[in-house]
């Protein structure tokens, strides 16, 4: 939302300067994005004086000496009727660019030095008169800013409004906020003093009639209520120049002054307009009603959009004539040749808005803010000051109104205790206090000192509970008021999710590990064979990417592909996600974790520049130690992979995840890429449990977690030794490893691979692995004897569970 702080200022005259104004909203209403000075292309500009002039003979032209405050007198040729000495004028210095882009530069002119200019409204880009210079009517002294002199300059700013706002979607709205945060009584803008007011309305339930103009409603629940205003005598041209400020001070285009006037109401006072040229209008009636089979409308972009039921249109008594609250027709659109106007001020269903503008693909500034709400209750009283502004601009007059649909019902009272505000906010909050903030931006409060009953104004749709009314008095006394000290907590006897435990450990391991977590949309793009398999959402974010991924490795390799774009080889990056398995008729929904890294396995250092690239070993690793981190103490596993996969993942014989190299579209430049994806468990899709109960029967929640146990730093020595076998190559080291753990009993604290031979000193079929193990006793140092007899143990249980032997040599 773009605010003009000049407008502004004509709804609540506070004393704030911009930059004052744009810290005040971001603290207390919504977050001010952006700030930026509108007409700085006049900056350049000061105030000269014209201290002597002559007549260039046989010319039209004038020779002057200037005074432009710099302390010497500048010589300028003029062509302009009016200079008279004495006289101020707008001056550009040697050097200035001119807003339609001329540089003035120091050239001889007839003979004469010309070292300046002095401009006209034209060339300031203030009018189109080019007739004479425009002369200043200040005590301002000779080299003070233009911009100071004349109240041109103004500050917009580029508000973040939050769907739950759509009052904030206009000055008024934003001036009720100043007013409350100011102190400063809200005022009618000087422009809408003096217009004319309108006859009575004449009012009907479902549909009136006044003169010759008929309004009917088909449901009221797709249009509340509906305003019509028909003002005769219309001329339709330029707008004058306040309005013309207006519009253009929030980004727009002055385009004639019935736009215009229907964008004042729009931006100054959140309420879509639109109007009709009522000779367009057969019947001179108006239908609110459903497109029927068959009907089409010409919009006014010059689109021929085809219609359906869905569809809530504006018709009069032969076709449709705009698209309800999102745009007009092209047939009734007002042009040069209007003299009578048909003002629609009304109030639509949201849904049935939404749901026409995308069936036609259109998004305007009404649909916007008919999708969000707009006050209903004010849907008269803005309809007479359009038709008032429209007059007074035009030079028409206003004849009739008619006003057909519904009185809108009061909001809900909310109940609201005094002791829950301070109690929610960790601060004292009396009951006068929140009374008072409540009232300052129009809430009604009733009821005693304890216990208010609290109103919500019309223009509010987001009150509802008493935790909304304390977030706005948590808002307007300013968030940086609350305490920031920690108070106790009330503690629960519900357990944490076990998905959700089971992801704080996975994700606590990871980034450990060195990688990063990103958060993507579970959106993926399809060709060819795979749009068959995925499912598309029916209204996507995004037609780039409309299906749901069944796998995480899809989001992993492109976000892979975006830092390779940017040649950012060195990827490690995790998600835990959400995939969506196609199941009968319906879908299953699996969380997951997922990992891809490629390139340097560290960063570089100075004793390692060029650190080795992730392998496929790596990624085993690391997919046993996310598998370990979501089961603790299960028996994890990787085999050789089938399909494409290097490895497959398997928790207590149950398949989990597999280990894969991600096939990219990479430069060759790139190393290659390994990614891991591991399912935790599936998504419950039960209803709530009811109070006091819960259901955390799934398959990450069955691994549990070890609490973590103090164990004391050891104060014996260790007694190590290494040993190497033949192993047959169908044969997995893990396999050898469990069994050396369990042969090895309670004594062994480590056991790790670090070697591994193939060649023609073992025989064809087999490698050689061999292990170093660690043992410990906690309260005395193992004799050797005992270690011996360890190791004889250990050579035993493997030639007899595996039959390996230790290799010879």
């Amino acid at each position: 939302m773009n605010i003009s702080h000049e407008w502004l200022k004509a709804f609540v005259p506070h004393a704030l300067s911009a930059e004052q104004l744009r810290d005040l909203l971001t603290a207390h209403v919504a977050t001010v994005e952006g700030f930026e000075r509108t007409r700085t292309e006049l900056s350049a500009f000061v105030v000269g004086q014209v201290v002597e002039s002559e007549k260039i003979p046989e010319t039209r032209l004038s020779f002057n000496k200037v005074d432009d405050g710099s302390g010497s007198l500048l010589e300028v040729v003029c062509g302009a009727p009016n200079v008279t000495v004495g006289a101020k004028y707008p001056f550009a210095r040697s050097g200035t660019t001119m807003p339609g882009g001329l540089l003035i530069e120091k050239r001889k002119i007839r003979g004469f030095t010309s070292n300046g200019m002095l401009c006209s409204p034209r060339e300031l880009g203030l009018g189109d008169d080019h007739d004479g210079i425009l002369e200043l009517t200040t005590d301002a002294a000779t080299g003070t800013p233009l911009l100071d002199v004349l109240p041109l300059s103004d500050t917009r700013l580029v508000v973040d409004v939050l769907p739950n706002r759509p009052d904030l979607l206009s000055h008024q709205g934003f001036a009720r906020e100043v007013s409350a945060l100011t102190n400063t009584p809200v005022a009618v803008p000087a422009e809408l003093g003096a217009i004319p007011l309108p006859p009575t309305a004449v009012i009907g339930a479902r549909e009136a009639k006044a003169g010759a103009i008929a309004v009917r409603l088909a449901d009221t629940a797709d249009c509340p209520r509906y305003c019509a205003v028909v003002v005769r005598g219309v001329k339709v041209g330029p707008s004058p120049d306040w309005l013309r400020a207006r519009v253009e001070s929030v980004g727009g285009r002055s385009i004639n002054n019935v736009v215009d006037a229907t964008n004042y109401v729009l931006h100054g006072l959140g309420q879509p307009v639109h109007a009709f040229d009522l000779a367009k209008l057969g019947g001179s009636t108006i239908n609110v009603r459903r497109a029927r089979p068959g009907e089409s409308l010409v919009t006014l972009d010059g689109v021929d959009r085809t219609l359906d039921g869905s569809v809530l249109v504006i018709a009069d008594a032969d076709r449709p004539v705009a698209l309800a609250g999102i745009m007009g027709g092209k047939a009734s659109e007002v042009t040069e040749s209007t003299t009578d106007v048909l003002l629609e001020v009304a109030a639509f269903s949201a849904k049935v808005v939404r749901g026409g503008r995308r069936l036609v693909g259109l998004n305007t500034d009404a649909s916007y803010r008919y999708e969000r709400g707009i006050d209903d209750v004010a849907v008269p009283r803005i309809a007479a000051v359009a038709a008032g502004l429209l007059a007074s601009v035009s030079g028409g007059t206003v004849e009739h109104m008619v006003v057909v649909g519904d009185m809108p019902a009061p909001r809900p009272p909310v109940s609201l205790r005094v002791a829950r505000v301070g109690r929610l906010l960790g601060d004292v909050v009396n009951g006068a206090e929140t009374r008072a903030l409540l009232e300052s931006i129009g809430f009604g409060v009733t009821g005693g000192s304890e216990t208010f009953t609290v109103t919500a104004p019309s223009w509010r749709h987001d009150i509802a509970r008493d935790v909304d009314l304390i977030e706005e008095v948590a808002r307007l006394r300013g968030y940086d008021r609350l305490p920031d000290t920690l108070t106790g907590a009330r503690p629960g006897n519900v357990p944490d999710h076990p998905m959700h435990t089971v992801s704080s450990r996975v994700r606590a391991a990871l980034t450990a590990l060195g990688l990063l977590e990103i958060r993507p949309l579970p959106y993926v793009a399809a060709s060819g064979s795979d749009a068959n398999v995925l499912v598309r959402v029916r209204n996507p974010l995004g037609e780039d990417e409309p299906f749901l991924r069944r796998r995480l490795a899809d989001t992993l390799a492109r976000r892979a592909e975006y830092n390779l774009t940017r040649m950012q080889g060195d990827v490690r990056i995790f998600e835990i996600g959400t995939a969506f398995i196609p199941e009968g008729s319906g879908l299953r929904e699996e969380m997951r974790v997922g990992a891809l890294v490629m390139g340097a396995r560290r960063p570089a250092h100075f004793t390692e520049p060029v650190p080795p690239a992730y392998d496929a070993w790596d990624a085993k690793a690391l997919g046993e130690a996310i598998t370990i981190a979501a089961w603790p103490g299960a028996r994890v596993s990787l085999a050789a992979g089938t399909a494409g996969d290097l490895w497959t993942v398997t928790v207590d014989g149950t398949v989990v995840g597999r280990v894969y190299q991600a096939a990219l579209d990479a430069p060759i430049w790139a190393s290659p890429a390994f990614g891991i994806e591991i399912t935790l468990g599936d998504m419950p899709a039960t209803p709530v449990a009811a109070r006091g109960a819960h259901n955390y029967a799934d398959r990450a929640g069955a691994a549990g977690g070890a609490h973590v146990r103090y164990r004391s730093l050891p104060s014996t020595p260790a007694a190590e030794f290494d040993l190497a076998f033949v192993v047959p190559d169908s044969i997995g080291a893990a396999q050898v490893e469990s069994a050396l753990r369990t042969a090895g009993g309670d004594l062994l604290e480590s056991v790790v691979v670090f070697d591994e031979y193939r060649g023609d000193k073992v025989p064809p079929g087999t490698r050689s692995l061999a292990w170093r193990l660690t043992f410990r006793h906690p309260e005395r140092t193992l004799r050797e004897k005992e270690i011996e007899g360890r190791r004889a143990q250990l050579l035993k249980s493997l030639k007899e569970e595996l039959g390996i032997v230790v290799r010879a040599g």
